[in-house]
């Protein structure tokens, strides 16, 4: 296959099925949480990717109170820290960030902690920038963290370029200005049109003027 070449001010990332292959760990625990509260696991395990374990608690739960919300998302984090083994870089991710000629950051809608022992099973380096889910507002499909990324690296987020995997995520990078990519097989009126990558083996970054 041909290289996808772009060219970019900055590449932000997000992590999971982008960077980071953990569906298998986070589907598991989301079916476990879909058996213990008689959810449709059909129906909520594709709305949880891209997004925040408390958005999709609550979606799912809504007349759950803050507390139990609160306990069952410390549940489900205790679990995902527990669980590293299978964590695997998606193929070319260790590779194309060790190259990059651009500023990177990755924007994740898992919590800080949990990134960064994700990152490190997968052999990843944590990039300077890094926005969690637990350190903003808004999570995807909101544009906060994209536009959080490009504030914190120094760039506008029109002269970036993202790669998401998933809808809430292409969302919130398309909200957000910026150029972006698909990595992987996700179909969708919003990835339509896009320009899509299997998986990172196949790209190259380089520095617009």
């Amino acid at each position: 296959m041909p290289f996808l070449d772009l060219y970019a001010a900055a590449a932000l990332f997000d992590m999971d099925g982008t960077l980071v292959d953990s569906t298998a760990v986070v589907e598991a625990i989301w079916r476990d949480f879909c058996q213990e509260f008689e959810v449709d696991e059909a129906v909520l395990v594709p709305w949880s990717h891209g997004r925040r374990t408390p958005d999709t608690v609550r979606h799912f739960l809504p007349d759950a109170s803050d507390a139990e919300v609160a306990e069952i998302v410390d549940d489900f984090e205790v679990r995902e820290l527990g669980t590293m083994t299978g964590i695997a870089e998606i193929p070319g991710a260790r590779a194309l960030v060790a190259g990059l000629e651009v500023p990177w950051a990755v924007v994740t809608s898992a919590p800080r902690e949990l990134a960064v022992r994700r990152m490190a099973a997968a052999g990843l380096p944590v990039p300077p920038v890094l926005v969690p889910a637990d350190e903003i507002e808004h999570g995807k499909p909101h544009p906060e963290g994209y536009l959080r990324a490009a504030e914190l690296l120094g760039v506008d987020p029109r002269d970036c370029v993202v790669f998401e995997d998933a809808e809430p995520g292409l969302r919130s990078a398309l909200d957000s200005g910026a150029q972006v990519v698909v990595v992987g097989a996700l179909e969708s009126p919003v990835a339509g049109g896009l320009e899509r990558v299997p998986d990172l083996t196949t790209l190259r970054i380089r520095r617009s003027d």
